[in-house]
């Protein structure tokens, strides 16, 4: 007789993690299945964990997690081909407990996270792929793995198996996702010593900075690059969407080398061994993207539920929310023995009752409307980069000459229509 839970996670993920935690907490016996050859191995993130969410589950995990520096100042460079309008903010208060947020490199996080799990009583299988869920009379029961007499029962299967979710795509909740719904992340670490990561961005012993690259940094395709502090290494990467790369034909990889050699970042990066390189893909669709998340027997969490918020490269935060949040409708459930989708439900209206919901909302359209506009990447960052050469180059000429200057650069008064519009429709997308 195959063995039975009360819950298999599917997935050892910061979602998966998170859920099979406070199942465990809860008194429940959990699964947990990870495919790589330990928590982390297979995970590519920018490199960015928020402390609040993370301390919702685990209180003061900071004192003892493997995390890399607290971040103290967040940086945006607006890039052109050789210059860059910067801008960002630093503030001490985050270089004190209780911090805002952390660099961390996944293999080492989802180990410790996945091992205080474990400590809680969840049981977890490492190098195990889940090939499909096992379903009787419209509900899921289970899950077949690659494993000899691998069928596994439950009362509960949550789905934390990332963006492609092939277990929801079988179960029919959500299709094919197409390439303008993910993005493909290149990330390569960096080794450098600590002192010299301070004195370069200017940070004291153990403070960290991130900066995020716009612009030139993905050749004008909707995305992102990011460089990241860690203790003695940096995350240096770049993620556009898929589409982009295919409609303009750019290898990911080339990519990240064109970030790497940028003149606004090389300086960053000289004298740096690369140590290790990763590549994944990251959901950008949003709440127009995400399928169905509850039915008999199964939620799903994270990635897999498409749970990222690109404007604010938020994603970690979301996944570990919504694993809490499906824990905790699985625990009500296992009270009053009912594992319908009427019961489980709950999941998804607290989910969207809370900050995760309420911002993907917010940002809906976001993803959408960027792609469909790429004048914002390719025409307007160049030009926010040479009116701001033209105001701080002294060279005789009056402010008024300069402005006069940068007004005529705009084009014609058609032009300066359409960039008007395009402004205001930027900020519908984000209010």
């Amino acid at each position: 007789m195959p063995e039975k839970f009360d819950c298999i996670v599917v997935g050892a993920g910061p979602a998966g993690i998170s859920c099979a935690y406070e199942l465990a907490k809860g008194g429940a016996n959990v699964l947990l299945l990870e495919r790589g050859e330990y928590p982390g191995s297979k995970n590519v993130m920018g490199g960015v964990l928020y402390r609040k969410m993370m301390e919702d589950i685990i209180p003061d995990f900071h004192k003892e997690a493997p995390l890399e520096r607290p971040i103290v100042e967040q940086r945006f460079m607006m890039m052109d081909k050789e210059s860059a309008v910067t801008f960002g903010y630093k503030g001490l208060e985050w270089a004190q407990e209780p911090y805002n947020n952390f660099t961390v490199l996944r293999a080492k996080f989802d180990q410790w996270f996945a091992g205080k799990a474990v400590e809680q009583g969840a049981l977890l299988v490492n190098e195990t792929v889940v090939l499909e869920c096992i379903v009787e009379n419209g509900k899921v029961v289970g899950v077949r793995t690659d494993r000899p007499d691998g069928e596994v029962y439950a009362d509960v299967v949550v789905l934390a198996d990332g963006v492609n979710s092939l277990l929801g795509k079988s179960l029919g909740f959500h299709k094919e996702y197409r390439p303008d719904e993910v993005a493909l992340a290149t990330m390569e670490i960096i080794k450098l010593d600590s002192k010299v990561i301070e004195d370069r961005f200017n940070l004291e012993k153990n403070q960290g900075c991130t900066i995020e690259l716009f612009g030139d940094a993905t050749k004008g395709i909707l995305g992102t690059g990011f460089l990241y502090t860690n203790k003695d290494t940096l995350s240096i990467g770049v993620g556009t969407l898929l589409s982009g790369l295919i409609e303009h034909k750019i290898r990911p990889y080339e990519l990240l080398e064109y970030v790497k050699s940028h003149p606004m970042v090389r300086p960053y990066l000289a004298g740096g061994e690369p140590v290790e390189y990763l590549a994944h893909l990251i959901p950008e669709g949003g709440l127009k993207s995400m399928g169905r998340i509850v039915a008999d027997g199964v939620l799903v969490v994270g990635d897999a539920a498409q749970l990222v918020n690109a404007i604010h490269r938020e994603g970690s935060n979301l996944a570990m929310t919504s694993g809490r949040l499906a824990a905790s409708t699985i625990l009500e459930a296992m009270s009053v023995g009912d594992f319908s989708e009427r019961t489980l439900d709950q999941y998804r209206v607290n989910l969207m009752k809370s900050f995760v919901g309420q911002d993907m909302k917010k940002y809906k359209d976001s993803t959408h409307h960027f792609n469909k506009f790429p004048q914002y990447f390719d025409q307007y960052i160049p030009m926010v980069n040479r009116a701001a050469s033209q105001m701080f180059t002294v060279d005789g000429k009056s402010k008024w000459e300069k402005q006069k200057k940068i007004w005529k650069d705009l084009g014609s008064p058609k032009e300066k229509l359409k960039l008007a519009r395009d402004a205001y429709r930027a900020w519908k997308v984000m209010k």
